[in-house]
This record gives structure tokens, sequence and C-alpha cells, in this order.
């Protein structure tokens, strides 16, 4: 595979490229712009606002007082300072979810204004230690906060701004007494954005979650879906199963988007699988997911000489993604991947 990516590598570098995705293509704020500021912060969702996103990605879990809140898993010690709290100790815990033990704090155990005594930290502080350097200056922002930002910079910017959220184990919060499907088809109906034409949608690894949310929103539904294992709320089910002809198919009754990892859509020679042409026939668009710019993210033939949190070469990645007729892309940064179609790629990377 790393020969052949070579060869890709070689012959996109041989001629100057100008990217020119569908007239469609969205490019998405993952987490933000989670490469320059602590994830799932109002920091990092107005600076990928600020670069041109044309949406921002907020994970939402929920507190136990029922507010939805940001954060990439509902354990919170990874993204906050909650270990650092002795006032805290006690509600450590052991939690099995999706069918694997977790240990660590969980936002379900805690109130909002418990929440709000947190700050948030850098998930990568060794690949991304810029990042760290803002630690302990942002908290934890609920959903409405987040609403409330994309309609004020709207007004500023004078352009539309969409969301996409993702629930975060909702099966298994459901179980635990917290209905977050009902929480955010009703967050969205409040805001006024719950019709098919509003820039939303909405995203999810479980089936059940995204056909309850068919049945009570217009809003654009997204199957996510990874290169192995299948849908927890689905143990019978694989994503390979998923993504063959007839399982499209039956995605496609439920939802209109498959958000898929990027080692579904190439081959191991770097060629596109077909899964985009085979998810078109049916109706449904593909967002990929996740390009960023460090190269212990990217392909081996891909990387720059230096550590893994060096810059990499991520403007062929991204020419791959073009190559492949994807729809959108899930990017950690916004700022640099919104300015690569008008880029002529001339050695760069080379």
């Amino acid at each position: 595979m790393v020969r052949a990516l070579l060869l890709i590598l070689a012959a996109l570098v041989a001629t100057p490229v100008a990217a020119a995705p569908g007239e469609d293509f969205i490019v998405i704020a993952h987490r933000g712009a989670s490469g320059e500021r602590p994830e799932h912060t109002l920091a990092a969702y107005e600076r990928a606002i600020d670069q041109g996103a044309d949406y921002i990605e907020p994970d939402l879990v929920v507190t136990k007082d029922l507010v939805l809140v940001a954060r990439h898993e509902n354990e919170l010690s990874d993204t906050t300072d909650v270990a650092d709290h002795e006032e805290f100790a006690d509600r450590r815990r052991g939690k099995t979810i999706d069918g694997r033990l977790v240990n660590g704090w969980f936002a379900e155990d805690f109130t909002l204004a418990e929440l709000r005594t947190l700050r948030a930290k850098e998930r990568l502080p060794t690949l991304r230690p810029g990042n760290a350097e803002f630690n302990g200056l942002y908290t934890v922002p609920t959903f409405a906060e987040i609403l409330r930002l994309v309609a004020a910079k709207e007004r500023e910017t004078g352009r539309r701004v969409g969301i996409y959220p993702e629930l975060k184990h909702p099966e298994f919060l459901l179980q635990e007494g917290f209905d977050t499907v009902d929480l955010l088809v009703t967050a969205l109906r409040e805001a006024d954005l719950d019709d098919a034409d509003d820039p939303v949608f909405v995203q999810s690894f479980e089936v059940t979650t995204l056909r309850r949310l068919n049945a009570r929103t217009e809003v654009p539904l997204v199957q996510l879906v990874a290169s192995q294992g299948g849908p927890a709320d689905e143990p019978s089910m694989t994503y390979a199963a998923m993504l063959s002809a007839s399982g499209l198919a039956e995605v496609a009754t439920y939802a209109d988007v498959i958000g898929a990892d990027f080692r579904l859509l190439f081959t191991a020679e770097g060629s596109p699988t077909g899964l985009v042409d085979a998810a078109h026939d049916v109706g449904l668009k593909v967002h990929g997911w996740t390009l960023r710019k460090e190269n212990g993210f990217l392909p081996v033939a891909f990387r720059r000489p230096g550590g893994e949190g060096e810059e990499g070469c991520y403007n062929h990645m991204y020419g791959l993604l073009v190559s492949a007729k994807v729809d959108g892309v899930f990017t950690d940064d916004p700022g640099k991947v919104v300015l690569l179609p008008k880029q002529v790629w001339n050695g760069w990377c080379g």
C-alpha cells in the first residue's frame, strides 16, 4: 500500500493540480477548528466559522439535569480538568458503554452547574502542544450556546452557517434514563431548525437512533460507518453489510448521507472503492472523515520529514477525496481546507 500511495503522490506532484470539488461540496469543521483550539469549545467553533467552514460539528452528550452539552465522549477526563477537582473524586466510576468498560467521570452524573466548574483541555497535547496552551480558558458549552453563537455569527457575517451535531452513545444514555433524541429534536424545533432546507445534518453510528429521528424531524440524517465492526445498537449488523448494494438501499430509507471513514473510500492502491458511486446510485451523499494536517493522521506516503505532529501533505489526501467524488469532508483544519480549491499544487509536498 505504501508503494502504491507513493506512486499516486508522485503523479500528483508531477503535474500542478487545482482541486475542483463538486459545486455542493461542504467543509465540516470537526469539533470546531480543533487543529488550532481545544475541541468542542466556543472558541474552536467561532474560529472555524471565521475561517469559512460551511458547518460546525458538535458531539452531544447530556448532563444529569437534561442539558445537551458538547464533548467528544460522555467520559470527561480526556477533555476537561475533572480529575483535578477533589470535590468530584467520588464521582469516578466504571460503566460498560457499547460493550466496553470505561472508567472515569461521566457528564450524565453532573448537573450543568457542576460541569460549569470544569475547564476544557486539549485531548491530544503531544501532537498539538499549541492547543494545550489554551488549557483552562474555556468552559464546556451547551448546545443552546452553540446555536446562539451560530446565530450571532450569521448576523455578523451575513452568511448561513450550518450545524452538524452527532449524538454520542444515544442508546446507552436512553437506558440510563436520558433521551437525547427527544432533547435534540426539541432544541432544533425551538431554534426553528427542523426543516429539510435548514443547514442542519444530524449524525449517528446507531441505526435505531436515526430511525427515531427520521420519524420526528425533516432535517437530513447521516449514517456514520467505520471500516470495522457495526452499530452498537444492532449487534448482528456489520458496517460491511450496510455498505452492500442492498444495505445502502436500506440505509436510504431512513438517512440521507453516509459519513464514511476514509479507509472505506479507497483501495490499498489508493483508487476509489466505488462506495461513493454506489451511495449516489441510491440517492445517498457521502461525507468523508477525518482530514487532519498532522503526519500522524496521514498515510505514510503523504508525510513530511519530522515527527507525527509535523504538518504533512494533507493537500494530496484532499485530492484523493475530490477524485473519489465525495460530497463533503470532516476536517480539524477548516482554515486550511477551505483554501485548497483555490490553490495550484506546484510541487508542494513533493
